[in-house]
């Protein structure tokens, strides 16, 4: 007969051999298919890379009798939406095709569901009030994708101003030290990759241009083009004269590093000086009802529970 220490000794032992092994269904999957991706990625990254253009080609290919009804036919090369595109880091040829699919589903959608939701819940509206539903559910649908597109320039071009001052401290670096411009450009997208991809890649098309015998104001311009930031605007204009008159670069990269560092600062202390008047709506319309509704609650009640029956009373 089993003693009851030793049954306790078993339970222990069965109890750390669940957990364990519940551990490794947990986080072995997940060590597997790590290690089975990265096999992939050496011996099957053709097959995977032929997958997804699979799968963009049947998107695009879905998305191209939508995108006829509002793409433009003419000028789309030079059209400003095609800038802002490449603000946003969208360079690929199907970028516009799926685009415009989604505004024109967009439009159709919404009003779409409005008439699904009116027939089954049987809403009572007149003609001139439901037409005038569909227009405005339309044009939100058909605006959704610009409101979409300026906040992802926004915050791309947000990213691409704080990271250029480490960037133009790197370069000037580099350029005291001995490098060439070119030489500099390469090793500062390297080391700037670490804080942010966007600059990185940025700067690596530039080489990329160079290298495809572009010549460096042709690619700097590019640069410029495909950013759409005044500061990296600037600092082409700059680069470019100093090569064009035989100029310091370096005395002028660590002039401008200065410049544009006092201009970060400066926005940042803006920013901190809207707090203030960002915060006031919250407080008026959340935070100080709930605290008057706190602080008075109980001084109400007790006017409610004792004030008004004596009153009551006098008034008989």
């Amino acid at each position: 007969m089993i003693s009851a220490q030793t049954a306790f000794l078993i339970m222990i032992f069965l109890a750390v051999a669940g957990i364990a092994y519940a551990v490794m269904l947990v986080f072995a999957p997940r060590a597997t298919k790590a290690r089975l991706k990265q096999i992939a990625a050496k011996d099957g990254m053709l097959d995977g890379h032929r997958v997804d253009e699979e799968w963009k080609e049947a998107v695009i290919k879905l998305s191209q009798p939508l995108a006829k009804l509002a793409l433009p036919d003419e000028d789309w090369e030079k059209s400003a939406l095609r800038a802002r595109f490449m603000h946003a880091g969208y360079r690929s040829s199907s970028a516009p095709t799926i685009y415009f699919a989604i505004k024109t589903l967009l439009a159709l959608a919404l009003p779409g569901i409005f008439l699904l939701y009116a027939g089954i819940g049987r809403l009572e509206l007149s003609t001139n009030a439901a037409a005038m539903v569909l227009l405005v559910l339309a044009a939100i649908g058909y605006y959704l994708p610009n409101v979409f597109l300026a906040r992802r320039v926004a915050s791309r071009q947000l990213e691409l101003f704080e990271s250029f001052p480490d960037a133009i401290d790197l370069m000037t670096v580099c350029v005291e030290a001995g490098l060439g411009l070119d030489a500099a450009l390469a090793k500062v997208g390297e080391e700037i990759q670490l804080s942010s991809k966007i600059l990185a890649e940025e700067i690596y098309l530039v080489g990329l241009e160079l290298r495809a015998g572009a010549s460096r104001e042709k690619a700097l311009r590019n640069l410029a083009l495909r950013t759409g930031v005044e500061e990296i605007e600037a600092l082409v204009a700059m680069l470019v004269q100093a090569d064009r008159f035989g100029t310091s670069t370096a005395a002028s990269l660590r002039v401008y590093s200065d410049t544009l560092r006092t201009k970060r600062r400066l926005r940042a202390e803006e920013a901190a000086a809207k707090i203030a008047l960002k915060l006031l709506f919250p407080l008026i319309f959340f935070i100080f009802p709930s605290l008057l509704v706190v602080l008075m609650g109980p001084a109400f009640i007790n006017i409610y529970r004792i004030l008004l029956p004596t009153f009551a009373g006098t008034a008989q």
